[in-house]
């Protein structure tokens, strides 16, 4: 009986880790802004959690993300707190 469900816990398991892995976007992600648009790469940021940035593991929206403070809190604070990435508003920001 122990080893069914130990067998059974893995299988959930392998099964949700897949699907929140499958669900990273490939590609980069383009955020609008005013001072020039910003290119998010999940890829430069794998060795962190999701929930670094989002409400779970599932990913998705990130709320206030279109709000400028929200948004610099959550990447330039960072970035400082990590003393790694880009800082300067032109590393991040590019006009089109």
């Amino acid at each position: 009986m122990k080893k069914k469900l130990a067998t059974l816990f893995a299988a959930a398991f392998v099964a949700v880790a897949t699907n929140a892995v499958a669900a990273v976007p490939n590609a980069p992600i383009t955020l609008p802004a005013k001072t020039g648009a910003v290119t998010f790469k999940h890829d430069t940021h794998k060795a962190m959690k999701c929930t670094q940035c989002h409400a779970d593991e599932k990913g998705g929206k990130i709320e206030g993300l279109a709000n400028k403070d929200k948004a610099h809190a959550t990447c330039h604070e960072c970035h400082k707190k990590e003393a790694k990435g880009p800082q300067k508003c032109g590393d991040c920001h590019k006009k089109g």
